[in-house]
């Protein structure tokens, strides 16, 4: 399949805090690519100024419903959100 869609989730986290974001990443990195309708690719991007979490689908649709699944509101927000200096910048772009 092809990556049509990505999802964008840029945060502020201090760097002290990065090992246990990093640690969320890598928890549910499998079971999104396994159990998410649409997933095709996640990959974590650091910077100094901030972390990037970007997921690849196939569709728009795909990486919106993602927003409102079981695992991102449950697991993957809740695991994060104590992490973050600022709110998430969160984008979703169709590939051309």
């Amino acid at each position: 399949m092809k990556v049509n869609a990505y999802l964008e989730i840029t945060m502020k986290i201090e760097e002290g805090n990065r090992p246990a974001a990093a640690k969320v990443y890598t928890d549910y990195r499998t079971p999104f690519l396994e159990t998410i309708e649409g997933a095709l690719t996640k990959d974590l991007l650091i910077r100094e100024e901030d972390v990037q979490v970007l997921h690849g689908f196939d569709s728009v649709e795909h990486a919106k419903t993602y927003l409102s699944s079981e695992m991102f509101q449950k697991d993957v927000f809740v695991g994060l959100q104590p992490l973050w200096s600022a709110d998430p910048d969160v984008k979703i772009y169709s590939v051309a």
